[in-house]
């Protein structure tokens, strides 16, 4: 199931509750190439973003958006990794 930005979605309603561990937050830095300090907040501009796509398997939403592919535990709101997407 797709679901865009403007129909909303459960993971849109609860960002706020958006979070990693710090394990996850070296992963998705190092796997991105982030400078930033605000992995967090990155991320959430991103699923934020007019053009993401946000998809439910299972446990996990996986959210693409700008090139990226960004994975968060649907039952935590967790930042389990983040990855360039593959062409």
């Amino acid at each position: 199931m797709e679901i865009r930005k403007s129909e909303g979605n459960e993971l849109l309603q609860n960002l706020d509750k958006l979070h990693s561990t710090e394990l996850g937050i070296g992963r998705i830095r190092r796997n991105l190439s982030l400078e930033t300090e605000d992995v967090i907040g990155w991320c959430r501009e991103k699923i934020q973003s007019p053009g993401a796509l946000i998809n439910r398997k299972g446990k996990n939403w996986y959210v693409t958006a700008d090139g990226c592919v960004i994975t968060v535990n649907a039952y935590s709101y967790t930042i389990i990794t983040a990855h360039l997407r593959s062409v």
